[in-house]
């Protein structure tokens, strides 16, 4: 049998899968945010680099920066800035010589960014302009500010890598808390199963002991089965006792007549024997194929899907059996107005065969010395077929019926199994019918009805 993954390791997958989707997702806007939040600290430290160049510039007329400025030009967000200014008339003051290129518009009066190349590297730009007086002269002084666009990356992917590496971590908890969490949480499903493996094959008492409810409905189950294999059990064994009972009697006996056969030297008297003995032999044989129809529809018997004509039969039945009849002096028939080869049923011909077979050796064993007349008939009623088998005996006590019906059920103790109409109501329910007992004014009428779908 194919091993299915452990319930732990599968609940371990349900939690963390998600979960790491989630971290995903979430490193992915993480390393986004650092892309933003490296581009607005920057572009501020730009910005603050520039307004600090140019208080410089107005301050000292051009001559120098401060050593304050000079720190933070060259500490301004992680990274190193480079700065041109030039004074009123475009003349040069101070910074690197060459700025990036800045195009043919004109000079911005609010702070300006743009994305530029300088020495074969792509830098971020800001330009600026304010109006100053150095030396007697008063104009617009500009001030360009640039700085290595891969600096700034690289400070955003430090940011990313931390902020990942801190998810990382925390995944890398969850999972060992989850691991170990469900396995604790799995606990009381462990205990179960010792405490089921702990059982004896005769222990069939139910789960008592307390569950999570998630586990209630397997426990229930469980129970449920339980009492249905007790159930079974005790069935088995009541009816073990029960055919050891019945065939005790038979068996014994046969004993005592095989046991008094030789001694009997009068050629008549062994006759009678031999006939008592044949009668016995035939009797318990009789008894021992009831019992085990009997075993046989009780546990996981399913009809075949076979096709057959119940007239034939039931002729052939009675057939077999009217000797029997007719041996004892006793009127029997057998009518139809159904023909034989134009109808046929579905169902287990044999079990028919027998449940019917039983009707009538119920009549013949149980219709008492006024017995003197059996008759047979097969009828259709709409999707139903009865067998009816009427006689002239004794009958049957309304009250006594469902003791007659009964499995071992006598309403004469002494007289047969008990076995022969439960047997027929049995195979009459598997056909999706009834055995039933009709008032009749002298002796008994059963009907055996099946099902025609």
């Amino acid at each position: 049998m194919a091993t299915a993954p452990s319930l732990r390791l599968r609940l371990f997958v349900l939690i963390l899968a998600p979960l790491l989707l989630v971290a995903m997702f979430l490193g992915l806007w993480r390393f986004s945010v650092a892309q933003s939040t490296a581009e607005t600290l920057f572009d501020r430290g730009l910005l603050a680099a520039a307004l600090a160049i140019s208080r410089d510039v107005a301050s000292s007329e051009g001559d120098a920066l401060s050593p304050r400025t000079r720190s933070l030009i060259s500490d301004a967000g992680g990274g190193e800035v480079f700065y041109h200014v030039t004074g009123p008339g475009g003349i040069y003051v101070t910074g690197y010589a060459y700025p990036p290129a800045w195009g043919a518009t004109a000079v911005p009066s609010e702070p300006e960014y743009r994305v530029a190349t300088y020495r074969g590297e792509r830098v971020r730009v800001l330009r600026m302009s304010e109006t100053t007086t150095i030396e007697n002269l008063t104009g617009q002084t500009v001030v360009t500010v640039w700085q290595r666009i891969s600096e700034r990356n690289d400070f955003a992917a430090a940011l990313a890598w931390r902020a990942s590496a801190l998810i990382g971590a925390l995944m890398a908890t969850l999972a060992v808390v989850v691991w170990f969490g469900v396995q604790w949480g799995l606990r009381p499903l462990n205990d179960l199963q010792e405490a089921i493996e702990r059982r004896t094959p005769d222990d069939l008492g139910l789960i008592q002991r307390p569950v999570p409810k998630e586990v209630k409905g397997i426990v229930s189950t469980l129970n449920r089965l339980f009492a249905q294999v007790d159930r079974s059990i005790q069935s088995h064994q009541a009816f073990i006792s029960d055919a050891a009972h019945q065939l005790r009697n038979p068996a014994s006996a046969i004993l005592s007549l095989a046991e008094t056969l030789p001694g009997a030297t009068d050629p008549a008297e062994r006759r009678r024997r031999e006939r008592a003995l044949i009668t016995a032999a035939r009797k318990s044989a009789r008894l021992a194929e009831q019992l085990l129809s009997m075993e046989r529809l009780r546990h996981g018997y399913s009809l075949p899907e076979t096709s057959f004509d119940p007239v034939a039969m039931a002729q052939e039945v009675c057939a077999d059996l009217a000797p029997f009849a007719l041996e004892r002096d006793i009127d029997f028939s057998f009518s139809t107005g159904l023909d034989s080869g134009r109808i046929s049923i579905r169902g287990d011909q044999l079990l028919l065969a027998e449940a019917l077979g039983n009707l009538i050796d119920n009549a013949l064993q149980h219709g008492g010395p006024a017995l003197s007349r059996i008759s047979v008939t097969l009828e259709k009623t709409r999707d139903m077929l009865d067998f009816i088998v009427a006689d002239d005996g004794r009958g049957v006590p309304a009250e006594q019926v469902p003791t007659a019906l009964s499995r071992f059920g006598q309403v004469d103790p002494g007289a047969g199994s008990g076995l022969g109409l439960s047997i027929a109501d049995e195979v009459a329910r598997l056909h999706g019918g009834e055995v039933r007992f009709s008032p009749s004014d002298r002796g008994t009428r059963v009907t055996l009805r099946i099902s025609m779908a």
